[in-house]
């Protein structure tokens, strides 16, 4: 059964980190680029970070040189280290496959919330 659950959110200060992980089942992980998303209520999902199953990474350029995604292939995990941390960060965050057709069903997300 396809499944995502995010987690390692919570409130923090700006300036201070944050580690999310996600567990993917494989049927969405194998050799799919994955990517954290975010969304704050009443706007749009924004693509955050990706990576791709060799490893290669892109950013947002609003999180690049804060944000550190990764993936362990063998544990089916994505994760996605923060730094930095800015009030304009706070979002419940996501991860999925990048295509669409790969996609499994959004998980409940993991908030994040900085304070400034």
């Amino acid at each position: 059964q396809a499944q995502l659950v995010e987690s390692g959110g919570g409130l923090v200060q700006a300036g201070g980190s944050l580690r999310l992980s996600c567990a993917a089942s494989g049927s969405i992980f194998s050799r799919n680029a994955m990517a954290w998303y975010r969304q704050v209520s009443g706007k749009q999902r924004e693509l955050v970070a990706t990576v791709f199953s060799g490893g290669t990474t892109t950013y947002a350029d609003s999180v690049k040189g804060r944000f550190t995604i990764s993936r362990d292939n063998a544990k089916n995990t994505v994760d996605l280290q923060m730094n930095s941390l800015k009030p304009e960060d706070t979002a419940v965050y996501y991860c999925n496959a990048v295509v669409i057709s790969k996609r499994g069903p959004w998980g409940q997300g993991t908030q994040v919330t900085v304070s400034s």
